[in-house]
């Protein structure tokens, strides 16, 4: 029988209601599953800011584990009614967390966090989620079986912090680890190099690592559990009522990813297009009928009339102009300066050249460090090296963008009507996606602007 991949993510890992439902969901399915499982919710972020501390200071590992303990008591003791099941999944749970602080008295000893140890205490949030949701699942009566990324064979190519999956290497490991198998529980997140390293598959990466299983076992879908209502035409919190997509192409969604919008990781198409595995998304709290997803995702979209389907944005990219006279038809520049901030792990977002400007969008956080490298290059050409942080960039997404006569006017006409000037516009990097960058403080009035003249 095939199976189905089920995602569920931290929003869906917050209260005895949340378990609950997880229990109920799995029950709508009488297929094989492979439930994959993020942190419980906050857990991630708890690991994070305590692993700074622990580095000079001893007492915050165990401050740490309590906190991590006295969570994972409550959740069982709000779920869990028979004491002798309970304090049996809570041993286990103290067994796993004994490991992660044996790893932690190393961060403190040393005073430093090796790339492999950071992503190593990183991953605890999902084994211990994982761990837990299995010990529960049994307690209902549900045949579930815990098998960790190393056992499953999920191999990456070895980059810490932002792994990719090796399918060369996985795809036959998963298949076997699983056989016969009814219901299987894997913490997300994260995999292991061949070295048997574990690598984060990047902030978020739990969707990424379903779906890199999902392709593995040519899954009959992908299902992710949200709190949410799928895709929608617009941020709630900027437009008036908008409308839910109800199909997406594979490349819409990832370009409504990259840009911002929260609910699917960017990555999560890259495994599931060539295989053609459906992407479905529900939300947990409204399902009734696994038969209609709120948005479906595969090859085939509806192309609307007015083409746009969806407006959303990120504030979390700066932009980092080189300016000088002619320097855009200047050959190796641009190489120079990909190439350094490559070296130096920086991912450069997108790049719009003119004869006077390079423009090279940048994630927030690496924006500071870009504007310092390249200046230490001492490029003759470049004049002025200023950094932009109050920028937001607005996505239009929809298939046939490319194909409008007279969108990127419309757009213009409608934006400028309210007064709001468009910094840069680019059309054409991707066939299914328009982005502009205004300043941060028009990004609400140019969102409402785009979606009321193109959604209906």
């Amino acid at each position: 029988m095939p199976y189905h991949v089920l995602k569920f993510g931290g929003s869906n890992l917050k209260k005895k209601d949340d378990i609950l439902r997880i229990v109920n969901v799995i029950g709508k399915y009488d297929s094989s599953l492979v439930i994959v499982v993020s942190a419980f919710y906050g857990v991630t972020d708890i690991l994070v800011n305590a692993l700074e501390k622990v580095k000079s200071d001893e007492s915050a590992i165990t401050e740490l584990t309590d906190l991590l303990l006295a969570l994972k008591k409550e959740t069982l003791d709000e779920v869990v009614d028979d004491a002798l099941i309970r304090d049996e999944i809570y041993e286990a749970v103290k067994t796993r967390v004994k490991k992660l602080k044996r790893y932690l008295q190393g961060v403190n000893f040393f005073g430093d966090t090796p790339a492999f140890v950071n992503d190593t205490i990183l991953s605890y949030g999902e084994r211990l989620s994982a761990l837990m949701l299995t010990g529960i699942l049994n307690y209902f009566k549900v045949d579930a079986e815990e098998i960790l990324p190393k056992e499953l064979g999920l191999l990456t190519d070895g980059e810490f912090g932002n792994a990719t999956v090796d399918f060369d290497l996985t795809g036959n490991n998963v298949k076997k680890a699983i056989k016969g198998k009814k219901i299987v529980i894997v913490p997300g997140f994260y995999g292991v190099s061949s070295e048997g390293k574990t690598t984060l598959l990047g902030r978020g990466g739990s969707d990424y690592s379903a779906a890199a299983i999902a392709k593995c076992i040519n899954a009959s879908s992908l299902d992710l559990f949200k709190d949410v209502d799928g895709f929608l035409s617009g941020d709630p919190r900027y437009v008036d009522s908008p409308q839910r997509i109800e199909k997406l192409s594979y490349m819409e969604s990832a370009e409504l990813s990259y840009f911002g919008a929260k609910i699917l990781h960017p990555r999560t198409v890259e495994p599931l297009r060539e295989a053609g595995i459906p992407i479905r998304i529900f939300n947990i709290a409204t399902i009734e009928d696994l038969s209609h997803p709120l948005t479906s995702i595969q090859h085939a979209s509806d192309v609307h009339d007015d083409v746009i389907k969806s407006v959303t944005f990120s504030d979390d990219i700066g932009i980092l102009k080189l300016k000088g006279a002619g320097i855009g038809n200047k050959p190796g520049i641009l190489s120079k300066v990909s190439s350094a901030m490559d070296h130096a792990g920086i991912n450069i977002k997108s790049v719009i050249t003119s004869q006077t400007t390079i423009n090279i969008l940048i994630e927030m956080s690496h924006l500071k460090k870009s504007a310092d490298l390249v200046k230490d290059l001492e490029l003759h050409a470049v004049s002025e090296i200023i950094a932009e942080d109050d920028i937001s960039v607005i996505a239009a997404v929809g298939n046939g963008i490319m194909k409008k006569v007279g969108l990127a006017g419309r757009i213009f006409t409608a934006v400028s009507l309210k007064g709001i000037n468009i910094e840069i516009i680019s059309v054409g990097a991707s066939p299914v996606a328009a982005y502009f960058i205004v300043k941060k403080y028009d990004r609400a009035a140019t969102i409402r602007a785009i979606h009321d003249e193109y959604v209906k």
